[in-house]
């Protein structure tokens, strides 16, 4: 079997999730971790040998086969490009880069190297969506007419809640829809294999200010911190946007990442001529399929139910593999090269990318934009 040796950028709550994903494999070796912050002591708590603050003296002194990038967005683009350009394989976290420019040339760079390349967009892997893009592709729910769902979340319902992402700087021309949207629309575009071609969007910031915590405070963590200072929010708190789609099918979103006491909810609503298929991260191991003229179907996780998926299946019926186990199927794929990839590669990333863009532009304009 062949070994790899691979080192992560980046080791916060998506850092670490890599970081374990990746020994669950077997034939991967974390070798180093790279961070601004306590990277020694974050090295240790991981169990890594090496550790670095500058990314660029890892890869050059550690004879890699990956590098995962786990960092803010605007920083995606140089370190990639670096490690590229050293033959080093790169697996991002989205939204791919900073920009759509930025994006481009990391695609032509890695097509020019022939080198593998992945964005983590790991809600493809769940074999529940595995299925469902093989059975809406055998024309069980015949011609799709509209898709509609939601993407909830409530860590930044307070106004003390804070992150590098709610800044333009650090995120880019938005938020919330490119944190937990692109997964929404990579999702509903990769089942139904149809391409978003207009966008029409509404974005909403509650909080005009928001109090930043003095200190160090992870994702997703209760904010207790005594002291604060205000900062100015310049991105989206939640976004509603409605699709058109090259078939002539329309759809709708709605992305919040302030809707309390939804802590994680990806929802998918797909009807079709003959059936509507239905799937949500609250019930990430069943689909529902509905009919009109006889009784609608669920259909579980299980190897003889969803044999097209098996390959994402490593537990039995009624053993919940959720969050870790879709992101350890991203890697399961990209190490292995199978000749049928479900992941996404950074063609896809750049499709979030630019429709990240018009979104915001529709946003700004009020007013439909062709993708």
């Amino acid at each position: 079997m062949e070994k790899f040796k691979t080192a992560v950028v980046g080791s916060g709550f998506i850092g670490v999730a890599h970081i374990e994903a990746l020994r669950r494999l077997g034939n991967v070796e974390v070798i180093a971790l790279c961070d601004m912050f306590n990277v020694e002591k974050k090295a240790k708590e991981n169990h890594i040998e090496l550790a670095y603050t500058d990314y660029k003296k890892m890869i050059d002194e550690t004879d890699l086969d990956f590098v995962h990038i786990c960092t803010p967005n605007n920083t995606h683009f140089e370190i990639a490009k670096y490690a590229l350009e050293r033959n080093v394989n790169v697996v991002l976290e989205k939204p791919m880069t900073f920009t759509v420019e930025e994006a481009l040339e990391l695609v032509k760079l890695a097509k020019e190297k022939n080198l593998i390349n992945a964005v983590n967009f790991h809600n493809r892997m769940y074999p529940a969506n595995i299925f469902i893009k093989d059975y809406i592709r055998d024309n069980k729910i015949g011609d799709v007419f509209s898709i509609n769902g939601n993407y909830l979340q409530d860590w930044l319902l307070f106004d003390t809640d804070y992150s590098w992402r709610l800044n333009t700087k650090e995120s880019g021309s938005t938020r919330a829809v490119a944190d937990i949207g692109s997964h929404w629309m990579d999702l509903v575009e990769y089942l139904t294999g149809l391409k978003i071609v207009e966008v029409f969007a509404e974005f909403k910031t509650v909080y005009p200010q928001r109090k930043k915590a003095i200190g160090e405070i992870k994702t997703f963590s209760v904010n207790e911190a005594a002291e604060y200072e205000l900062k100015t929010i310049d991105t989206e708190d939640i976004a509603l946007v409605m699709y058109r789609f090259e078939n002539g099918a329309i759809g709708n979103v709605t992305i919040s990442q302030m809707a309390a006491g939804k802590k994680n909810n990806l929802e998918v609503f797909i009807s079709g001529t003959k059936a509507s298929v239905k799937w949500g991260l609250d019930d990430l191991e069943n689909v529902h399929i509905g009919y009109r003229d006889k009784p609608s179907l669920t259909i579980t996780k299980d190897y003889g139910l969803m044999t097209i998926a098996k390959n994402a299946i490593d537990f039995p019926a009624g053993h919940t593999e959720g969050f870790p186990d879709a992101i350890k199927q991203v890697f399961k794929q990209v190490y292995s090269q199978p000749q049928n990839k479900n992941y996404a590669q950074f063609e896809d990333g750049l499709r979030q990318m630019i429709l990240c863009e018009k979104i915001a532009e529709s946003a700004k304009k009020s007013q439909w934009i062709k993708v």
